[in-house]
């Protein structure tokens, strides 16, 4: 366990995984010649899109973060104490304030030794992790910033860990992307190694709308910031106010899908890749899927990536779940 004569700021070390503005270009431009025209979730997140993000989660239709929360208080401690990881890994961590469950569990039962947050926004990891070192004093951080759908090397390949991805951040990615996704995590897995997964269960239509469309417009906000991104790192000029936020849920697809309409005929400029985007009034371009899900549809997922089921969580109203997993004896080495 780290000393605590340590100060807080020798305890936090932000490294750069990999560069997720690499592509950005190249997405944006595969994304808005495409029919129906589409841009990827991952853009959405630069510091003011991790805030709104945040304040999304405190509002009263969005009921995944306080439900998820939930659950993390009734297991954290029976995870802990039968599994006695000693660090935890969490994918797109955020502000990390559900973190606190599963921190203070491993810590209540003496096995908490180190905590790797994995964001896109450094400003977010370097914040968070503050006020995480604080609240442990023997905790060692070390946060990692980059894009999780490329390769991530993880630290502490030696100690138990619990690997964490939660809020439903999978259902941001189609069954593809998140097999992709998932067999990069089994890739560095052992056999000491656990894997927390958070999804959004398929329930009713109104209530799963009215959480992507919130009274207060915050999400509408998010949404738009997008546009604010491309115009910023790639020198465009997009107007958000000239689109307005439609999300809806597909039954067939079962997701929610995100857009942002054109309330005019209009075309816009992106510089840095020579690209001029057309829109006629009406014409959507999609930002954002939410898969929502089924326990079979998450077993079968785990079962391609290597996992086996081990637990599974849920709130009495079977609104959200945790799945907890491990490696399938035959992908052990």
């Amino acid at each position: 366990m780290t000393s605590p004569s340590l100060s807080t700021e020798q305890r936090i070390q932000i490294t750069e995984a990999n560069c997720p503005r690499n592509s950005m270009a190249e997405d944006v431009e595969k994304g808005l010649t495409n029919n129906p025209k589409v841009l990827y979730p991952k853009y959405l997140y630069d510091d003011r899109g991790s805030e709104l993000f945040t304040e999304i989660c405190a509002l009263p239709e969005y009921y995944q973060t306080r439900t998820e929360r939930r659950i993390l208080k009734a297991c954290s401690m029976s995870i802990a104490e039968n599994y006695r990881p000693t660090t935890l890994v969490e994918y797109g961590a955020g502000a990390a304030k559900k973190t606190h469950q599963l921190l203070d569990a491993m810590r209540e039962v003496g096995t908490l030794r180190n905590y790797v947050p994995i964001d896109v926004s450094s400003d977010f990891l370097q914040e968070s992790a503050m006020r995480l070192a604080e609240r442990y004093p023997r905790l060692t951080i070390h946060g990692l910033t980059g894009d999780f759908l490329e390769q991530i090397d993880l630290p502490y390949p030696d100690e138990p860990r619990l690997i964490a991805f939660l809020g439903s951040t999978i259902g941001n990615l189609t069954d593809d992307e998140a097999d992709i996704f998932l067999h990069q995590i089994t890739s560095q897995m052992n056999t000491g190694d656990l894997f927390l997964l958070g999804t959004d269960l398929v329930k009713d239509v109104a209530v799963l709308e009215a959480a992507y469309n919130d009274s207060q417009g915050v999400t509408e906000k998010f949404n738009k910031n997008i546009l604010g991104v491309i115009n910023r790192e790639l020198n465009a000029d997009f107007t958000p106010h000239t689109f307005h936020h439609h999300a809806f849920y597909n039954p067939v697809e079962r997701q929610i899908e995100i857009h942002l309409v054109s309330k005019e005929k209009q075309s816009f400029r992106i510089e840095a890749i020579d690209l001029t985007v057309e829109f006629e009034k009406g014409e959507s371009v999609r930002t954002e899927i939410s898969c929502k899900y089924t326990k079979r549809r998450i077993m079968k997922l785990l079962r391609q990536s290597g996992l086996t089921l081990l637990d599974w969580c849920t709130d009495p109203r079977q609104y959200f779940a945790l799945s907890l997993s491990r490696l399938s004896s035959g992908n052990v080495s």
